[in-house]
């Protein structure tokens, strides 16, 4: 059986086979049946490696034993393998968030919680400042900001955003409510998709024509985007500066004053 060197490569790297793997399982599928010493002969895989390699693909669920004298083996058909790895790969997620998840109750994280809370101290609150790159640390690092709101939230940004990322803001805004603090949003884009996150978030939203994306909590600390909708990344500045932030706030009302 012939079997094209790219097509084996690229297999070897869908189902986290070695090339002696991948040419065993690939010649048993093609035979439907076979002993150790016919798929040594049609992969290509030296014999004193084939019982190992099919020990290795029995243990790994690609391949199993044919009841009876000689030994025989069948290969399992790849649909079967690709539900298996999503299973697994499934529940190793899952295993690997519970585990995450407890780390929290750990004395070693109480510990990194007392590392970062005495190492930020002494460091001016103007002088903190960070750029973020990449769509999910910028809305990790948003929600944390947003849900740390003790009296005021400014959010100035595109419906479309706004939609994109309805179920992080609808929970996030949620909790926000929950703690009285005020949310004074306003929105740039079509005004029917404005109405409907104004019945979703059911809060008051201003429609602007601002097309800029910012957010700023109890104007001392913000975050602004300053990457263009072509940019294949995003980009976002956070500043904890409550002087720049309160002064951004400050124009930000009067903007919607003027329109008003």
């Amino acid at each position: 059986m012939l079997v094209k060197k790219e097509l084996i490569n690229k297999i070897k790297d869908y189902f986290y086979l070695n090339i002696y793997e991948t040419k065993v399982w690939l010649a048993l599928l093609g035979k439907g049946t076979a002993s150790a010493g016919e798929i040594a002969e049609i992969s290509g895989v030296p014999r004193s490696r084939t019982y190992d390699v099919l020990e290795s693909l029995e243990k790994k669920g690609f391949a199993i034993v044919k009841i009876g004298k000689p030994v025989r083996y069948i290969g399992i058909k790849p649909r079967m393998i690709l539900e298996k790895l999503k299973n697994d790969v499934r529940r190793d997620a899952e295993e690997r968030i519970v585990g995450l998840s407890n780390i929290k109750g750990t004395e070693e994280f109480s510990k990194l919680e007392e590392i970062y809370k005495t190492g930020i101290a002494p460091i001016k609150g103007e002088e903190i400042t960070a750029a973020l790159q990449g769509r999910l640390n910028i809305s990790n690092h948003l929600r944390e900001i947003l849900q740390n709101a003790e009296k005021e939230v400014i959010i100035c940004t595109n419906a479309d955003e706004i939609k994109s990322k309805l179920k992080l803001f609808q929970q996030t805004i949620a909790n926000i409510k929950k703690g009285n603090v005020k949310i004074k949003m306003a929105l740039s884009g079509e005004e029917s998709l404005i109405k409907f996150l104004e019945k979703s978030f059911e809060i008051k939203i201003s429609s602007t024509n601002l097309e800029t994306k910012f957010f700023i909590v109890d104007r001392r600390e913000m975050l602004f985007y300053i990457s263009k909708k072509e940019n294949k990344e995003d980009v976002a500045i956070w500043l904890n500066s409550e002087f720049f932030a309160q002064a951004f706030a400050a124009l930000f009302e009067q903007a919607l004053g003027r329109k008003k």
